[in-house]
């Protein structure tokens, strides 16, 4: 299936590994320009390599933390510039800690707010007046899938992202008319190297103990693969899916099947 993706402009945030790097890849292999960002410069560089071979399109990498607004708007405009116009935006921002609502700090949840929802909006305001004046666009916010369902220890990520939500559902109404959807992913549990670290920090023989564990929450029976999460992104970005907009797609092999 052609896309319809192939010279258009699209900026990932937070792309130098996992879920990030995932939607780059997909982007690119369907001929899209890539725009990445990320903080570390070296993992940057091993992504910007990634995607570029991932697919015929340019690729440009900027070092940025998505938690300084001078600095996004730095990179959208610079994207828009260095591409002649923005047309595909993909919002992301770095985790935060486990843990239940009340082992955390109010100034914990001041960081969590600042770090995993605030980005969102920054990246959205300084890329929409790229995405109006192309007159075409696709706009998507990485979450998880704690937005849906808080489950056990993700009080700060639920209480965070939750506004990411008000937040999109605001921007659908204020730019329908200019042919822009807007669209949240809220993924669950993936092979990404979080999660690698996360099962890695587990006493040896703990390991495989915990992995069943989290296996056994999801109906699938495994957890999801970036290039799966990717390939989704990319469908949305897509000229196919102009008439989905306002959704909150679970992405968690049915781990929060309890919500209706």
């Amino acid at each position: 299936m052609d896309l319809g993706l192939s010279g258009r402009t699209a900026l990932v945030a937070a792309a130098s590994s996992g879920l990030g790097l995932a939607v780059a890849r997909a982007l690119a292999a369907e001929g899209a320009h890539v725009s990445i960002a990320a903080r570390d410069p070296q993992r940057l560089a091993a992504a910007h390599r990634l995607v570029d071979e991932a697919g015929p399109g340019r690729v440009l990498a900027v070092e940025v933390d998505v938690r300084d607004d001078a600095g996004v708007t730095r990179w959208v405009d610079q994207t828009a510039e260095e591409f002649g116009a923005l047309h595909v935006v993909v919002t992301n921002s770095p985790g935060v800690p486990h843990g239940r609502a009340d082992a955390f700090t109010v100034d914990d949840y001041r960081r969590a707010v600042e770090g995993s929802m605030l980005p969102h909006i920054s990246i959205t305001m300084a890329a929409l007046p790229h995405l109006r004046r192309a007159g075409w666009g696709r706009i998507l916010l990485i979450t998880s899938e704690a937005v849906r369902q808080p489950l056990p220890g993700t009080a700060l990520s639920a209480t965070a992202r939750l506004g990411v939500l008000g937040f999109a559902k605001g921007v659908v109404h204020a730019v329908g008319a200019s042919g822009i959807t807007v669209n949240v992913l809220a993924p669950g549990v993936h092979q990404t190297p979080a999660f690698d670290s996360f099962v890695a920090a587990r006493p040896a023989v703990d390991r495989e103990a915990a992995l069943k564990e989290i296996i056994a929450e999801v109906p699938l029976g495994r957890v999801g693969q970036p290039a799966d999460f990717g390939a989704l992104a990319a469908f949305l970005a897509s000229e196919q899916a102009g008439f989905v907009t306002g959704t909150v797609l679970l992405v968690d092999g049915g781990n929060t099947r309890g919500v209706t």
